[in-house]
């Protein structure tokens, strides 16, 4: 269903965003808020920057194989729902990681809908 494939092309954008971290410190520092002190956080948040620009790959090219939708669905979901849930415990984050947590919710509801939808569409057949 093209509903699907646009949730998960959105989605998948949306986990493309934090790519631009893997350029350095002063890229994580403008995407979260956050003082990079030391090469040991640089290189955890920068790889931490690469492995979400694989998921967001992942989720767009599974925007077009339709097998695969639901194993991003879940990749996805598990990436959204555990940052959440990690804030959640550790207590309210900066504004421009608050902001991730907003949209994060978003792409949480969307991904979840797009689940239903599939869900749905196998129970139909």
């Amino acid at each position: 269903m093209k509903l699907v494939s646009i949730v998960l092309i959105v989605v998948g954008v949306i986990h493309l965003v934090p790519l631009k971290g893997v350029l350095g410190a002063d890229s994580i520092t403008a995407l979260y808020g956050v003082d990079v002190s030391g090469r040991d956080l640089e290189l955890l948040l920068r790889h931490r920057a690469l492995l979400f620009g694989l998921l967001g790959a992942f989720l767009i090219v599974s925007a077009f194989y339709p097998a695969q939708q639901p194993a991003a669905i879940i990749a996805g979901i598990t990436s959204t729902l555990s940052f959440i849930v990690l804030s959640w415990l550790i207590g309210k984050p900066n504004d421009l990681l608050n902001r991730v947590v907003w949209v994060d919710w978003i792409a949480t509801v969307l991904l979840l809908i797009a689940g239903v939808v599939l869900l749905y569409q196998k129970l139909m057949r």
